[in-house]
């Protein structure tokens, strides 16, 4: 697929994610590359077309995603972006999704603009809320995980699980957490959860700090829908979509989360793999 427009989505109120898209787009331009820039990071940069956030993947060939994972998340739910390579640069902490770095961002465009580069296609979770009364309330897109838990005052929940029409148990837990492989190095990780390769089908169901000790993660497949019912009635009990977006719960309702029709694909870094990833992020073989 040949590039020809390139948009570009930036994190907010980070002078140096700023600095950077000021210092890219004179690239982009001599590589004969249109730019589109949301509206409220533009005003200091000549020759792009400025449209609203939720417009840029619509308009473009290639998402340029620069900020941290959390940029990259909410740029995933944005209607239109499954329909465009996303290349993700990190300018924050971490960064498991944003694997290429800001010296590497030039090289790379160069690439890319060229035709030479690789996908890497992730898939994405659907949450649908049911509300006690039977109605649907809201439906959710995820990269990462969907995530049922208690605030942080509140007791422990009682979580009556399904896999399909299959009992899996209630946990008696600070939580449950739903995520893809993508989002296995996220909070499901820091919950005990397994680090699943982004390649693989799968689900991943981790419970948070459980009563029950035996209850530890579970992987599934990701033709199946998981339903949590919250049979608690604490009045602090939330839904929350990738750490960001989510809605308060309460006794009776029902969350269904299955595999989305919808996936993403992220523009591979050419100079390093998911392991030599995983080592540097988590430090592996340092003392």
């Amino acid at each position: 697929m040949v590039m020809k427009t390139v948009g570009i989505i930036v994190k907010k109120r980070h002078p140096e994610a700023l600095r950077i898209v000021e210092g890219i787009v004179p690239r982009l331009a001599a590589m004969r590359a249109a730019v589109i820039l949301e509206q409220e990071c533009g005003p200091r940069n000549d020759g792009c077309r400025l449209v609203e956030r939720d417009a840029v993947p619509r308009h473009s060939d290639l998402l340029l995603v620069i900020g941290g994972d959390g940029t990259l998340l909410s740029a995933a739910r944005i209607p239109g972006a499954e329909n465009v390579p996303i290349l993700a640069v990190n300018v924050g902490g971490l960064g498991f999704l944003t694997e290429v770095r800001v010296e590497e961002l030039g090289d790379v465009l160069a690439k890319i603009l060229a035709g030479d580069y690789a996908l890497d296609r992730r898939m994405m979770l659907e949450a649908t809320l049911v509300k006690n009364h039977g109605a649907t309330e809201a439906s959710y897109r995820a990269l990462n995980d969907v995530v049922v838990n208690k605030g942080a005052l509140a007791r422990m929940v009682d979580l009556e699980t399904f896999v399909n029409d299959s009992y899996i148990n209630t946990f008696k837990a600070d939580g449950l957490i739903m995520c893809t492989p993508t989002g296995s190095t996220g909070y499901s990780l820091s919950a005990g959860g397994p680090i699943i390769h982004p390649s693989l089908h799968l689900i991943a169901l981790t419970p948070i700090c459980p009563h029950t000790l035996t209850n530890r993660p579970l992987i599934i497949p990701d033709d199946v829908v998981v339903k949590v019912v919250l049979r608690s009635e604490s009045e602090d009990v939330f839904l929350t979509i990738d750490g960001q977006v989510g809605t308060k719960l309460t006794a009776g309702d029902t969350v269904l989360v299955q595999k989305s029709p919808k996936t993403i694909a992220l523009v591979k870094t050419p100079f390093r793999n998911y392991y030599e990833i995983l080592k540097q992020k988590l430090k592996w073989g340092e003392r």
